[in-house]
């Protein structure tokens, strides 16, 4: 590819003049904390395993044998299950055998819809900041993202700059609610005006709810829950974040027949079908009762207000997330004027890791976001304790 070293997608990697990419900053960030031994709160993932019951369920499966291509839908079994959560959380009725889909991850979900429903010119609106995923696949796909700021300190996106954003060209919406990197929960009459907007311009929605049962502030609207949001949205999440198992990589996308059709026949082509042994151990977890979704939530809460209380007395300004495994800070009152040259002299510094949050958005949005960081709470008490105590070096 001819020309400089220039910003890609989301401005998470550079695409070099020979087709070579450098380092993610996440992976960069990563890589100062391997070196450095800072505590590392920059990439979501949890550093404790999942329920007892989902872990048992899958080594029992793998004795059993069950370590063989599964159904490329996914398992009969998974797909009833993923049925009746769909049915007793939000009451969206489904048919699994026409409009429920197992992926390697909600990642691929995403990735099939945005390749298999849109066509190189086509808008896909988003909020931003997002998970670089998105304009990665836009970017690949020859379609244009075009990204809707939200701000401190709600982080929703105004109803009006949503329907400047959408027109007549827009082919796809993408709804990420709880949001990624905010924690943000979209108000319902946010989420009914993006239906709105869809049904004006023939568009589809797109949502991504790996955080649906992670929400401390508020509650988690599914768009597909809403009158006239069924029949135009694909909805997709994951087990990953929900049952702390993001290595094993097993989402899905929900939807009507039409829609489903045209993921699965991009789906089909990519890993072809997620792990076999682990889609009855997700069965397993989404038939758990109340009282597991609840004490897992109630346990992040306490994660969350542990690492807000530190960046706070640390000198940050902190905008307190309503879901998810992440919190916003602003390093603006530590003297921070760049937010990755300050994530570097603290990784370096004091030796805590977090991600700016610029690798998020687009370049032209940069100054809006410069100098937040995205920190992650999804780690063992002793975990975030010593990243707190190195942060009071701060004040």
């Amino acid at each position: 590819m001819p020309g400089p070293w220039r910003r890609a997608a989301a401005g998470a990697f550079l695409l070099g003049p020979d087709g070579t990419v450098r380092p993610t900053v996440f992976a960069e960030m990563s890589a100062i904390a391997a070196r450095t031994g800072a505590v590392n709160l920059g990439q979501g993932f949890p550093d404790e395993d999942g329920p007892r019951e989902v872990l048992e369920a899958a080594k029992r499966a793998i004795d059993a044998g069950e370590n063989q291509y599964p159904p490329g839908l996914g398992t009969r079994d998974l797909r009833e299950a993923i049925t009746a959560h769909q049915a007793r959380w939000y009451g969206i009725a489904l048919d699994p055998e026409t409009e429920v889909l197992v992926t390697a991850g909600a990642t691929e979900a995403i990735a099939a819809a945005i390749i298999g429903l849109t066509e190189p010119g086509d808008e896909i609106v988003a909020a931003e900041p997002f998970y670089d995923e998105y304009a990665a696949l836009a970017g690949l796909q020859g379609a244009r993202l075009v990204p809707v700021p939200v701000s401190a300190p709600a982080f929703i996106p105004d109803p009006d700059a949503l329907a400047a954003a959408v027109t007549d060209r827009t082919r796809l919406i993408i709804v990420n609610s709880p949001h990624n990197p905010t924690g943000a929960v979209w108000p319902r009459e946010v989420l009914e005006r993006i239906v709105e907007l869809a049904h004006r311009h023939d568009a589809i929605i797109l949502t991504d709810e790996v955080y649906e049962h992670l929400v401390y502030d508020g509650e988690h609207v599914p768009v597909a829950s809403l009158p006239g949001g069924r029949e135009r949205t694909i909805s997709v999440s994951s087990a990953g974040k929900t049952f702390a198992l993001t290595g094993w990589k097993i989402g899905w996308a929900t939807g009507p027949r039409h829609l489903m059709t045209a993921v699965l026949a991009v789906k089909q082509w990519l890993t072809y079908v997620p792990a076999g042994p682990f889609q009855p151990a997700i069965a397993t977890g989404l038939r758990l009762p109340d009282a597991h979704f609840e004490a897992a939530t109630a346990a992040l809460a306490s994660k969350r207000d542990r690492l807000v209380a530190g960046l706070t007395a640390a000198g940050f300004e902190v905008h307190r997330p309503a879901s998810g495994y992440f919190v916003i800070a602003d390093a603006a009152p530590l003297g921070a004027v760049d937010a990755r040259d300050f994530a570097v002299q603290l990784a370096e510094g004091p030796g805590v890791v977090g991600v700016p949050v610029t690798a998020l958005v687009t370049p032209e949005h940069h100054s809006q976001y410069g100098t937040l960081l995205r920190f992650a709470f999804c780690k063992r008490d002793e975990v975030l304790d010593e990243a707190i105590a190195r942060l009071s070096m701060l004040a």
